[in-house]
């Protein structure tokens, strides 16, 4: 059984969460309490020395760390990876802005407003973060404004990353409300099949091998 140590509300493990539940693959999740310093532990540190959420135990004494390679680990050999070689380029172009020109503002403004606290002297690195973010939302709202998906015509890992910490960026202090393609598209990755949400809760699988969700945090 696959297990995904996390925590719930970030929006790396939620990326594995929802590409797990699209292609129906049964997990189980494991909390890891961040505010407690349980990814600095010896424990953790020997499944993923990167200390960091999420990590995935994909058999016993074998883990992977960092949400977009997870991604791609399984992802590999679905449509949820373009066949075409420049949209595969493009996916993984975009899954690269996503953690050195995005992830590292919107989700940290995030997290610090809404989960974590500022932490003392970091105010005005804070201001420089949201109008870093800002700068992301707009690229992405110029992209978005040419094509329906990231990669193309098509949804793609590029868009369950991006999606990830975007969809909740007002929880950062980020108005979404002057990007009018970035909300038509939520409403894209939104209708596709076995959508999930952030706070839908996974339990253990059933003995149908299907994740069973529960709504709510």
């Amino acid at each position: 059984m696959i297990k995904l140590h996390q925590f719930n509300p970030s929006g790396n493990c939620y990326k594995v969460r929802l590409l797990l539940h699209q292609l129906a693959i049964p997990f189980e999740t494991r909390e890891v309490d961040l505010s407690a310093g349980e990814t600095r532990t010896p424990e953790f540190k020997a499944m993923n020395p990167i200390a960091r959420t999420p990590t995935v135990e994909l058999e016993p004494g074998v883990f992977l760390a960092e949400s977009n390679a997870i991604l791609w680990y399984f992802g590999e050999g679905t449509p949820f990876i373009p066949t075409d070689r420049l949209e595969r380029a493009r996916m993984l172009q975009w899954m690269f802005f996503e953690q050195y020109s995005h992830e590292p503002y919107i989700a940290v403004a995030r997290a610090w407003l809404a989960y974590f606290g500022v932490p003392p002297g970091k105010e005005k690195e804070l201001e420089e973060r949201i109008q870093k973010g800002y700068a992301a939302l707009d690229v992405m709202e110029g992209e978005l404004s040419k094509r329906p998906f990231f990669a193309g015509e098509h949804y793609s890992l590029a868009d369950i990353a991006l999606y990830a910490y975007t969809h909740v960026a007002e929880e950062g202090r980020f108005d979404l409300g002057r990007h009018p393609a970035i909300r038509a598209w939520f409403e894209r990755v939104q209708a596709q099949p076995r959508h999930l949400r952030i706070t839908d809760v996974i339990n253990a699988p059933s003995a149908s091998r299907s994740s069973q969700v529960k709504p709510g945090l």
